[in-house]
C-alpha cells in the first residue's frame, strides 16, 4: 500500500493551503470553496499529497503547544540557512536553531502563521 495523503485541521485552509503554495512551491490538486474548505495540496514531485481542512465538528490542535518533535512537516532543502530566513521573512517563526546531526544531517524548525512546525533538511545521504 502506499500513502495516499495525510491531513490537518486547521484554521484557515484557503489562507494556509495559498502560504504553502506561495512559500514552498506546492501546488493545489483540487479544492473546496466552501465549508469545510477541503485543499488537497502535493509537493512538486508528486509524492506527497497534504489535506487541509477546518472541520469543526473536530477539534483544531493548539498547534503552537505541539513540540516540533510531536508532529512537523518536513521539506528538503539544499540551503537550510537561506530557506529558513526566506520563510521567516514570509511570516514563519523560529521554533529551534539550524543543526547538524551526527550523520551530517542539516535541520532547523519554523513555524507557518498558523503554528504547524516545518522542519527544513538537508540529509547527509536522502531517504528515498
Amino acid at each position: 500500500m502506499n500513502i495516499e495523503h495525510l491531513a490537518l485541521n486547521v484554521p484557515d485552509p484557503m489562507r494556509m493551503a495559498a502560504w504553502y503554495v506561495h512559500h514552498l512551491d506546492l501546488r493545489v490538486l483540487r479544492k473546496q470553496e466552501q465549508a469545510p474548505f477541503t485543499h488537497f495540496i502535493a509537493d512538486q514531485a508528486g509524492r506527497v499529497v497534504l489535506e487541509l481542512y477546518h472541520h469543526t465538528k473536530a477539534v483544531v490542535p493548539e498547534y503552537a503547544k505541539l513540540d516540533p518533535l510531536t508532529l512537523h512537516i518536513a521539506f528538503t532543502a539544499d540551503d537550510v540557512a537561506c530557506e529558513r530566513q526566506r520563510l521567516l521573512d514570509a511570516g514563519a517563526t523560529p521554533a529551534g536553531e539550524i543543526v547538524t546531526t551526527d550523520t551530517g544531517d542539516v535541520m532547523t524548525f519554523v513555524r507557518d502563521p498558523w503554528n504547524v512546525t516545518i522542519q527544513l533538511v538537508k540529509r547527509a545521504k536522502a531517504l528515498i
